[in-house]
């Protein structure tokens, strides 16, 4: 009887043995076919699906890539410039327009080629046109570092800077399939010394210049062929972000650049260990010379195309290569106008050529920046420099106390203009640190209104004080400035350690904009340059303001009523105009005992690092900062004022038939006597009697003896480490009518002897 007989009989008994369940182990072993079959099936579906996807994503592609654009050599060789309009529509700058030396294949050198193909596609001369290995090769870098790699050869980059748009939102699946389709058939079409050619004439080099060759020849005087190799890497690296790259305004990122690209060569055996080190160890200004203006205007608005450039980037445009229509918001004669009053003696008296000047002019309904001016005799050769309207840390002073202290003291605590508060010895709060005024005197007890228009530092922070830190912030953040973290001395200052580029700066452009506010009855628009673009499609982006309720219009006039008196008395007399109504405040910077050390000067001094005056009327505001790049350079005080001497010759040039144009009392105020109250607040303080005590002023030698004079409602605060708390509103008279209370003035008589006071006749006031 055979095994399989033996087994059947007794499976059929139910009888079991080890030898039964030896031979048993065929059957188990009878299951792997059936998984073998099951993953056989799997795999054929993955195949299948694999199949149907490729036709599916060839399908896909061949739909996107039938809609591509026709190769057409015009379009290689062409430059895609953009053209930047003024405010009256006409063109004041076009970039990339004839600006270019063109030279042929025969006359690439070959260092050239071998720096840009090693830099950007050493697979140049093997792919054809798209390079699947450079694709994978890039996705898997991606994957690994989450960076974002490209993987476009150097015919697919000719192809997009001829054909497409080269904003990152734009690089869409569809873009990418034409991109790559005009690739490869471009490569059928042309050689590869062609199409190298091609891209070398193309691409954006900075400043203005478009191709290699002309690069090479306004950067360094000579043709490409007579370039060494540090000056060729230098080139040959700039395409990716001229801007970047830019010798002249980045050297330090452009020698890292361009390193890069002698890396390259040296690992693609190019170049040698040794012709590697002694490239790398050129000066990266070796051989550059001066650049030329573009044109006459380039200097007159090159601080103002910088910001336009900066606005349109912004947006994820590229200027240099999309071929736009510009729309900005310039007023190109108030341009020329300020250009000449901050370059020319013709208007200001200046110490010496080398005081520094940085002014913002921003129209006050809309936000519109129409002028700005970076920087005092900017040498031709440098465009797109450093913009000192946006771009500081430098001390806006007494500028900030109106944003920082009064503004919010009337907005959260509806402080009047009339409130007393008491000029008196003081420390920053919970120190020891006592805060002076520039005079070092006090006046005793002040209304508000003449504690702003003689710019008394000791009010401002107590001021600053009562509102409390987070009040301030959130109040000058709804202005457009930001601090990383406000500290007391921002009550008189912008000058603090914690600055982190512009963002946290006060510049001239963020002061126009904030004071701006004030003058437009508290509505903040966030300051632009631009207000349209039209793409090369002819569909076009209108920019639209961003505008935002920033405060009361109760506390916006009760600021401009203020602000006024600075102007017409106060610390900025001289920046008084016949019939303009106007408002202002002065900001003088201070040096701290160190500086003071280095400087070789004591404390008396009258020398400041920063001079500042913002001012407006109802139509525009004018912010103006001065001072020398070196902070250590002083200004002295007959100077302090020459920023206000700008604001003055430029506001009344913008004000030209406008001159009698003012605020209307809104009717959330109320006036009594020469003084404004909230409405409401006001109500709720009036006393049952008529009677009323007005203050009266305190000299410095009666604050000291602690015998102060005050209205029967208030008492002298007393006088410790700690910040004194300001008094209380004076009484005030029973009303007869809602906007308008007939009494005696509660502003105080001429306040003590002071400098200020007493030596009206001086140019250059303090503040």
């Amino acid at each position: 009887m055979t095994t399989d007989e033996i087994g059947s009989r007794a499976a059929r008994h139910g009888h079991t043995s080890t030898s039964t369940t030896t031979e048993n182990t065929p059957s188990s072993g009878g299951k792997k076919p059936k998984k073998k079959r099951i993953l056989l099936k799997i795999f054929l579906a993955l195949v299948v699906l694999g199949i149907l996807g490729l036709l599916a994503g060839f399908g896909l592609f061949w739909s996107y890539a039938k809609d591509a654009p026709k190769l057409d050599d015009e379009k290689l060789s062409a430059t895609v410039s953009s053209k930047i309009y003024d405010a009256n529509n006409e063109v004041f700058e076009e970039l990339g327009s004839e600006k270019r030396e063109m030279i042929k294949p025969t006359e690439v050198p070959q260092l050239l080629k071998d720096a840009v193909v090693s830099v950007e596609d050493k697979r140049f001369y093997k792919h054809s046109g798209v390079d699947p290995i450079r694709i994978i090769g890039s996705a898997f870098s991606n994957f690994k570092t989450g960076g974002l790699q490209g993987g476009s050869t150097l015919t697919q980059q000719l192809i997009k800077l001829s054909y497409f748009s080269t904003s990152e939102q734009d690089q869409n699946l569809k873009r990418k399939a034409q991109e790559a389709w005009l690739a490869i058939q471009l490569e059928k079409e042309k050689s590869k010394e062609e199409i190298l050619t091609y891209y070398i004439n193309k691409v954006y080099m900075a400043n203005g210049f478009y191709g290699m060759e002309t690069a090479a020849q306004n950067y360094y005087g000579k043709p490409l062929s007579e370039l060494n190799l540090p000056q060729t890497a230098l080139l040959a690296g700039m395409p990716q972000a001229p801007n970047d790259y830019d010798p002249y305004t980045k050297p330090e990122l452009a020698k890292e650049r361009r390193d890069v690209v002698l890396f390259t060569m040296k690992e693609n055996n190019k170049i040698t260990q040794q012709e590697y080190d002694e490239a790398k160890a050129t000066p990266i200004d070796d051989g550059l010379q001066p650049l030329k203006q573009s044109n006459d205007n380039r200097r007159i608005v090159d601080n103002y195309l910088k910001e336009v450039i900066n606005e349109v980037e912004s947006m994820g445009k590229n200027i240099y290569t999309d071929g736009l229509d510009i729309y900005t918001n310039l007023d190109m004669a108030a341009q020329k106008h300020l250009y000449d009053i901050v370059n020319s003696d013709e208007y200001v008296q200046y110490p010496d050529a080398d005081l520094q000047v940085a002014s913002t002019v921003i129209d006050v309904k809309t936000g519109q920046v129409k002028a700005q001016i970076g920087g005092r005799n900017i040498p031709d050769d440098v465009q797109l420099g450093t913009n000192l309207a946006n771009e500081t840390d430098r001390d806006v002073g007494s500028t900030m106390k109106p944003i920082a202290d009064y503004g919010p003291a009337i907005e959260n605590l509806n402080y009047s203009t009339g409130r007393i508060l008491m000029d008196q010895p003081t420390n920053y709060k919970g120190t020891n640190i006592a805060v002076n005024n520039a005079d070092l005197q006090y006046y005793g007890a002040l209304t508000m209104r003449k504690a702003i228009m003689y710019s008394r530092n000791t009010t401002a922070v107590q001021t600053f004080d009562a509102v409390g830190t987070d009040k301030s912030a959130e109040f000058l953040n709804n202005l457009g400035i930001e601090f990383k973290e406000m500290v007391p001395a921002n009550s008189i200052s912008s000058n603090t350690s914690e600055f982190d580029g512009n963002k946290y700066g006060v510049s001239s452009l963020k002061l126009a904009a904030a004071y701006a506010t004030f003058g437009n009855m508290g509505v903040y628009n966030k300051p632009t340059y631009v207000n349209k673009i039209v793409y090369q499609d002819g569909s076009e982006d209108v920019i639209q303001p961003e505008s935002k309720r920033a405060m009361k219009d109760s506390t916006a006039y009760m600021m401009n009523d203020m602000l006024k008196d600075v102007i017409s008395g106060g610390t900025a007399f001289n920046a008084a105009a016949d019939g303009l109504v106007q408002a202002g405040k002065t900001g003088t910077a201070n040096y701290t005992e160190e500086d003071l050390a280095k400087i070789g000067a004591s404390a008396s001094s009258s020398i400041a690092p920063d001079s500042t005056f913002v001012g407006y009327t109802p139509n525009y505001a004018v912010s103006v900062w001065t001072g020398y790049k070196n902070r250590l350079t002083p200004i002295s005080y007959e100077y302090w004022a020459t920023a206000s001497d700008i604001y003055r010759e430029m506001m009344v040039y913008l004000s030209q038939g406008k001159m009698g144009d003012d605020w209307t009392m809104p009717d959330s105020v109320v006036r009594s006597g020469g003084e404004l109250y909230v409405k409401g607040a006001f109500e709720d303080m009036l006393p049952s009697s008529s009677s009323y005590t007005a203050p009266t002023w305190e000299s410095s030698s009666t604050m000291e003896s602690s015998s102060t004079t005050t209205t029967q409602s208030e008492t002298p605060p007393t006088q410790s480490s700690e910040v004194p708390a300001p008094t209380e509103e004076p009484e005030a008279p029973t009303t007869t009518d809602q906007n308008e209370i007939s009494t005696p003035s509660s502003e105080a008589s001429t306040p003590p002897s002071t400098p200020a006071a007493q030596n009206a006749t001086v140019r250059k006031p303090s503040g």
